[in-house]
């Protein structure tokens, strides 16, 4: 399944995970030190729901947040 949502376009974006140990400053520590840094994708939440389009029923892959604000109708 297509990882991209059918109305507002909304796809995978590459982001990072930045692992850090130590005590924070403000909390008496000598501060956070990084540990490592790691390349993820932050995926879409998109399901398959059959939804209305121009009176056909059709199925398509729409991201929650749509289905949520009302954009799709849904059959």
């Amino acid at each position: 399944m297509s990882q991209v949502c059918a109305i507002c376009g909304k796809a995978k974006h590459v982001g990072g995970s930045i692992t850090r140990r130590g005590l924070a400053k403000k909390k008496g520590g000598i501060g956070m030190h990084v540990v490592k840094n790691v390349n993820r994708v932050f995926a879409p939440n998109v399901q398959p729901v059959r939804a209305k389009v121009n009176g056909v029923t059709k199925r398509l892959n729409v991201c929650t947040a749509c289905i949520r604000s009302g954009k799709i109708e849904k059959a």
